[in-house]
């Protein structure tokens, strides 16, 4: 049974858990970023508080602020259209709010596309991957760490360059992350196709291995997909990933062949008490499927759904619908 939450005015949320369980949701509005908090699992959240602005903001269509929490610490990155990216921290401790810290990419203007991820573990680490264009005005894929009480991020590194110049310029790349495991996914653009590839680090992004493409088949498109898809770790330390091509939503773990989970775009997936949950559009109506049971729920009308899990293997569900942030437990 679905007990429908409240909505906040915002665009593009985006959804967190710290190591003591508070949920963090985070939305862009305009130039502004919100955050709203829950201390009881998803049942009543707070009046939403500022957590910056961000003049010329990008925001829409997988852009916008990104969050990730950990032990001590939440973090929030957001992009101007100038190819900026600042970014915001919350010490949980202090609970003296939350304070802009400046920029995290370390050549200006390098990032405007506007598309990036990030990720922390539960030990104050925290990663970031994104769309960069300083080299010949390309758009690659470029990586950058926070190590535990730091306050510079190191220098940002290329971890991935097509041969053919540049990766798909509209699709955000994903990162996540399982103890000193990083994966880094993203949509290539190599000899005329789209396809999904992963790079990973064992060790904290130190280094990445070669590129592996995700699936068999392959997209050749001269298009932009806008679509990026999502991955996530696994208990058992393995990563599935779910991405589309040409209009179907796929679940594929390296290595293996890709399973087709139905039609739609605009996927996500989590890992949630064991099984993997995936998150889609389909002609504007959301749904979510249990890839272990195939059991596909219907959420209701909207864009971008997002999951993460509860107390008792419970779901909270946010996504965007008609300039609102809905929310829902299920």
């Amino acid at each position: 049974m679905a007990t429908a939450q409240t909505s906040f005015q915002g665009h593009q949320p985006q959804v967190a858990k710290d190591a003591a369980g508070m949920l963090r949701l985070v939305y862009g509005r305009t130039d502004s970023i919100f955050c709203t908090t829950s201390g009881d699992a998803g049942k009543t959240f707070s009046k939403p508080i500022l957590v910056g602005i961000v003049p010329d903001m990008h925001l829409g269509m997988a852009r916008g602020p990104q969050l990730a929490s950990s032990v001590s610490y939440s973090l929030v990155t957001a992009i101007d259209k100038k190819g900026d990216i600042h970014y915001f921290t919350l010490n949980h401790r202090t609970r003296q709010g939350w304070k802009a810290m400046g920029f995290l990419n370390d050549q200006r203007a390098s990032a405007p596309e506007g598309l990036m991820n990030i990720a922390s573990d539960m030990q104050d680490h925290f990663y970031a991957v994104w769309l960069d264009t300083r080299i010949g005005k390309n758009n690659n894929i470029y990586f950058s760490s926070l190590a535990p009480r730091s306050n510079k991020w190191s220098r940002n590194r290329l971890v991935y360059q097509s041969p053919d110049g540049h990766v798909c310029e509209c699709c955000r790349p994903s990162i996540a992350v399982d103890g000193s495991r990083v994966a880094i996914m993203f949509r290539n653009w190599l000899m005329g196709s789209r396809d999904l590839y992963l790079v990973r680090s064992e060790n904290r992004g130190v280094t990445f291995d070669a590129a592996q493409k995700l699936g068999t088949g392959t997209w050749k498109l001269n298009a932009c997909p806008m679509d990026g898809g999502g991955l996530t770790f696994n208990t058992d330390h393995s990563i599935s990933t779910v991405w589309k091509r040409q209009g179907t939503v796929y679940y594929a773990k390296p290595g293996s062949n890709e399973l087709e989970l139905g039609t739609g775009r605009d996927c996500s997936i989590s890992s949630i008490s064991g099984h993997n949950i995936v998150s889609f559009s389909e002609n504007g109506n959301l749904k979510i499927k249990n890839v272990g049971t195939n059991k596909v729920t219907d959420v209701g009308k909207g864009s971008y759904l997002k999951t993460i899990g509860l107390l008792e293997s419970k779901l909270l569900l946010v996504w965007e619908e008609a300039k609102q942030v809905k929310l829902k437990t299920l």
